[in-house]
């Protein structure tokens, strides 16, 4: 016998229900929820997977963004190895002018010497006595005595000369081949700094990729372990059940409703919203503010998960049992395992070992849904009958 909530959500499947004058659900399975055959068995096994990669992803972004940043104070350095390359170029630059200037410097004073020593060898085959007895006075002689000193001294001086730009030649040589090291190890550092992050940032990028990949893997069987095998699920996506667009202020001062993101804030009642609690939450009270119920949806003490409502509803004397009527919260029960929250839905039919459940987040995305499923396992909060 088919039993639902005067109050219906959904008048399109009450008239369908209603118009049939008969509803057949023999064909339906009455059993409980399905194993998803994959990497976890359980809904707390994924979840606890999930929350095990979140926490991977997350510290693998923080040091992505350590990377980052530690990028971005390699790239000054990089940016100063590289003025520093630019500075070391132009000294390598001015270094090799040097040396051509030098280097024709030499090859100057060298042909200056060989003059100077060829004036001087002729000067020299010349005693002082002949220079004398050649000479029409004594001025004449100074002047020719004078000359040959000189010669001898410009040698002297091309000697010194030459000496000293090999010298310097050798020194700026010396300092070309350092120059060049410098520049060298410069490069190769900056070409490290680079390989070294790039390298780090590529693993990070290839973990969080493959944290995602599995963390969206899990996703679909939690999804598939949520929906009991022979359920019927029509999903609306962000809004539907009567779910409110805009509402507010909540308990932490934001406005919530279904135009609003998912956890963006908590409601009335101290549940998240577009959770699965913060819809069942809304619709207690929706029963309360039509008359239908004594009592209005109580806040049990800030955000709450869906399998806690099973002891906070005894705590307050509302009755529980596995026995589904009209009206009730259904709820499904953490399994003991991390992770899991069980899950809750508004019961808005019976028939049988069958529920017409309106539910949020079943996806896990916190959308709308609503459909027929199986009553197995579930528990009841019946506050219609809350004295």
């Amino acid at each position: 016998m088919l039993k639902q909530k005067s109050k219906f959500k959904n008048k399109t499947i009450v008239a369908a229900i209603v118009s049939a004058g008969i509803l057949v659900l023999a064909a339906l399975p009455t059993h409980g929820f399905g194993v998803f055959a994959a990497s976890c068995s359980t809904v707390a096994d994924c979840q606890q997977q999930i929350n095990s990669l979140n926490n991977q992803t997350n510290q693998a972004q923080s040091s992505l963004a350590a990377l980052e940043a530690q990028a971005g104070s390699y790239q000054a350095s990089i940016n100063a190895l590289q003025a520093q390359i630019g500075g070391l170029q132009a000294q390598i630059s001015a270094n090799e002018s040097q040396q051509t200037q030098a280097q024709a410097q030499l090859d100057q004073a060298k042909k200056t010497l060989g003059e100077d020593i060829k004036a001087m060898y002729l000067e020299g085959q010349t005693s002082t006595l002949e220079i004398l007895a050649s000479s029409n006075n004594i001025s004449e002689f100074v002047n020719k005595e004078t000359y040959r000193t000189d010669v001898q001294n410009k040698v002297k001086t091309s000697v010194d000369q030459i000496g000293t730009l090999k010298a310097q030649l050798a020194i700026l040589h010396t300092s070309l081949v350092n120059q060049q090291n410098q520049l060298s190890a410069t490069e190769s550092e900056q070409n490290r700094l680079l390989s070294l992050n790039e390298g780090q940032q590529n693993q990070f990028d290839s973990q969080i990729a493959s944290n995602k990949s599995a963390i969206n893997q899990l996703r679909a069987q939690i999804v598939a372990l949520n929906t009991p095998v022979g359920s019927n699920f029509t999903y609306s996506g962000s809004c539907g059940g009567g779910y409110p667009s805009n509402a507010g202020p909540g308990l932490w001062g934001g406005t919530w409703g279904c135009n609003y993101g998912e956890d963006n804030t908590i409601d009335n009642w101290g549940m998240f919203n577009r959770e699965c609690v913060s819809y069942t939450a809304w619709m207690v009270h929706e029963e309360y503010v039509s008359g239908e119920i004594a009592h209005d949806m109580p806040n049990w003490g800030g955000v709450g998960n869906a399998y806690q409502w099973i002891d906070d509803a005894e705590n307050a004397g509302i009755p529980v049992d596995q026995t589904p009527q009209p009206g009730d919260i259904a709820i499904r029960p953490a399994s003991g395992l991390y992770g899991d929250v069980g899950h809750a839905m508004y019961v808005s039919a019976v028939s049988g070992g069958q529920i017409y459940v309106q539910q949020y987040n079943a996806d896990l995305r916190g959308n709308y849904s609503e459909g027929w499923r199986s009553s197995a396992g579930l528990y009841f909060l019946h506050f219609a009958q809350w004295q």
